[in-house]
């Protein structure tokens, strides 16, 4: 089995938490990620919005493009308005040759306000999730016919969050979304991973391997704390850093047969973690339970000739 390994910036700059951002340029970032082992980097908000300046960047680092954030809004808005905002991503997604679009959805979500709880979040009625879900479905099924596919992050502090919840979006949604795995997300979340991976590992197109402390996040007061605040106080790190048993996460993927990326996102105070010691460090951990697992890690980055 095949598998490619990527980071995200989030590591470096945080769009939600300026305070949680290294002062590096795109190219250091790339640089540094590059040189602790990924191949691929997911867009940030220093990366550029056209092929022709982001390919020679891409390039000149040796690495791939292996997915970005949008915004999403279906719980709340059109899908008019998103085709309309997401059709400029899907044109430069496919001209980078990205796998996919990742989306995030932020209608009605409590993500990156630190004035909100993380008791507060957003909940839908069972009719609610249901009609959510194949609103989303549809979605997806219209940016696949562009050309390129989409895979739900279910988020803390949205309306995707929990276990029950992503069960509940899962049995009402189509084949036409597949889903991102976040296994620190889900923990956080309170939720089994290695279960959801059982469930859902027909529709899991895209993984991130984030961990979390788990002594932080047991530590939270949700009636008072929010998500940016578990973020500032260190909730996520990344594979190898922290409380979750990647080798089990990646053996049960591995036992489902899936393929793809593996991508770290761990948002942390740059001064406490530098970004490229843990990237060195999670690259490390995922090689090991990697090659564990049966993996052939690809060591390509962007494309010769």
């Amino acid at each position: 089995m095949k598998a490619k390994l990527g980071m995200s910036p989030i590591a470096w700059w945080n769009d939600d938490l300026p305070e949680l951002s290294d002062d590096v340029s795109l190219e250091e970032c790339l640089r540094q990620s590059r040189g602790a082992g990924f191949t691929g980097m997911e867009q940030g908000r220093r990366f550029p919005s056209n092929p022709e300046e982001m390919l020679p960047i891409l390039r000149a680092a040796d690495v791939t493009l292996c997915g970005g954030w949008f915004s999403g809004t279906l719980v709340n808005e059109e899908l008019t308005a998103n085709k309309d905002r997401i059709a400029p991503m899907i044109e430069l997604f496919k001209a980078v040759n990205a796998p996919c679009i990742v989306y995030g959805e932020v209608g009605r979500s409590i993500q990156g306000d630190r004035s909100k709880p993380l008791a507060t979040k957003p909940r839908l009625a069972d009719d609610e999730m249901k009609a959510y879900a194949r609103r989303v479905t549809e979605f997806g099924e219209w940016c696949a016919e562009q050309g390129m596919p989409l895979s739900y992050h279910h988020h803390m502090a949205a309306v995707v969050e929990t276990e029950p919840e992503l069960d509940a979006f899962m049995r009402s949604s189509g084949e036409g979304i597949p889903l991102l795995l976040d296994a620190g997300h889900l923990a956080f979340a309170g939720g089994d991973v290695l279960r959801a991976i059982d469930h859902h590992h027909a529709r899991i197109n895209h993984v991130h391997v984030k961990d979390i402390r788990k002594s932080v996040v047991d530590g939270l007061d949700r009636s008072r704390q929010s998500f940016l605040d578990a973020v500032a106080l260190g909730a996520f790190t990344v594979p190898g850093d922290g409380s979750l048993d990647f080798g089990a996460i990646v053996q049960r993927l591995a036992d489902h047969g899936y393929e793809g990326w593996f991508v770290v996102e761990a948002e942390q105070d740059p001064r406490k973690a530098p970004p490229q010691k843990m990237a060195e460090i999670g690259h490390a951990e995922l090689m090991r339970v990697m090659t564990a697992a049966g993996y052939t890690v690809e060591t390509e980055g962007f494309p010769k000739g």
